[in-house]
């Protein structure tokens, strides 16, 4: 193929080029009039949509052996608990709510103490937001006979704290000005130019730990961090992606943000991989900063090679989609930045 690249004479390349293009120019405004000519437009010239279709069909079928076998955490409860929770602190809170699916909780959290592989901090969550639930809620036939299941099974800590919905008032204050953070926002720039120095694992859980922090649609955060600190496969991991050429080679460390779709049932949702991974990205990135690390966050292309490379290399599922990269290290003091001008808020600023 690079042969023929090489030795295809320019004018050549240009109208083999005008073969591919000329009938999608033509013909992409007729197809782009409906949803089942546009569907029927990747089925015949394009397959750029395969992978993702795969991916969200693979992730329903991941979620639905996930109802089963539970290891440390369990998508099902995390966003029951959490619809639980926006119930308790609703104004005015109902006398009855989750009535439609407070068996299926209750359920899935009989097994899940049962197998005994749950995280600790998550049972606990679970366990206390459910006996709120059923101390403040108003009985139902439905909601006596969760109840009674759930006495049944449940499995108290004896922490005094409590992982319930709490007020306003009891955050934390503080003192970080507007000025402070934009001098942190400021300090984080891509660096693409790092010392020969190590990036432990102790700092990247401290780093992970705020990131983790961040918002999550229903609190199922549906990603992974994946960390090599090897040198070379730190570099093969930078060189899947796109614009790594020429100092990829530097990288002591990176991060692949590895989107989940085990993590939901339904179509509807396949995008959320991206908005909370992201999300909690830009927390770890600012984190990072803090620590003394430098970052540069690396676009992934949705190229069939350069995922099938990403893939073998982490050994990711199909239902496992590269959200990011993110190279970390020491930076170099004589590494160049670029200016990057940003765009003003009189340029993005929209009213409705």
């Amino acid at each position: 193929m690079n042969f023929i690249k090489t030795h295809t004479p320019n004018w050549l390349k240009k109208l083999i080029l005008q073969v591919i293009v000329l009938p999608g120019l033509v013909l992409s405004p007729l197809f782009k009039s409906s949803r089942v000519l546009a569907s029927l437009w990747y089925f015949l010239f394009s397959r750029q949509f395969d992978r993702e279709h795969q991916a969200v069909l693979a992730g329903k079928v991941a979620y639905q052996k996930g109802l089963t076998k539970i290891g440390l955490s369990s998508v099902l409860l995390r966003r029951n608990i959490h619809r639980l929770e926006k119930g308790l602190i609703m104004k005015p809170r109902r006398d009855v709510f989750a009535e439609n699916f407070i068996h299926e909780t209750v359920n899935m959290y009989e097994r899940a103490v049962k197998m005994e592989r749950i995280d600790g901090d998550e049972k606990k969550w679970f366990t206390d937001v459910l006996i709120e639930y059923f101390t403040v809620v108003k009985s139902t036939n439905i909601i006596m006979k969760a109840c009674n299941k759930f006495q049944a099974c449940v499995d108290i800590s004896w922490n005094k704290e409590k992982f319930i919905p709490y007020s306003f008032d009891a955050l934390p204050k503080s003192d970080v000005s507007y000025e402070q953070l934009h001098e942190l926002f400021i300090k984080r720039r891509s660096v693409r130019w790092y010392q020969e120095r190590e990036v432990t694992m102790g700092l990247i859980e401290k780093a992970v730990n705020l990131a983790t922090l961040a918002p999550s649609a229903c609190n199922r955060q549906p990603y992974f961090f994946y960390v090599s600190g090897n040198k070379e496969k730190a570099v093969q991991i930078a060189m899947c992606a796109g614009g790594t050429t020429g100092w990829a080679e530097n990288i002591p460390c990176i991060i692949a943000i590895v989107g989940d779709l085990s993590a939901y049932p339904s179509e509807r949702d396949r995008h959320l991989i991206y908005i909370d991974g992201s999300l909690a990205s830009m927390q770890l990135m600012l984190a990072f900063e803090t620590l003394g690390l430098s970052t540069c966050s690396i676009n992934w292309p949705d190229l069939e090679k350069a995922e099938k490379k990403i893939q073998k290399l982490l050994d990711l599922k199909n239902y496992q989609r590269p959200i990011m990269l993110l190279a970390v290290g020491y930076a170099e003091c004589s590494g160049g930045i670029p200016y990057s001008q940003k765009k003003k808020p009189v340029t993005l600023l929209k009213t409705v």
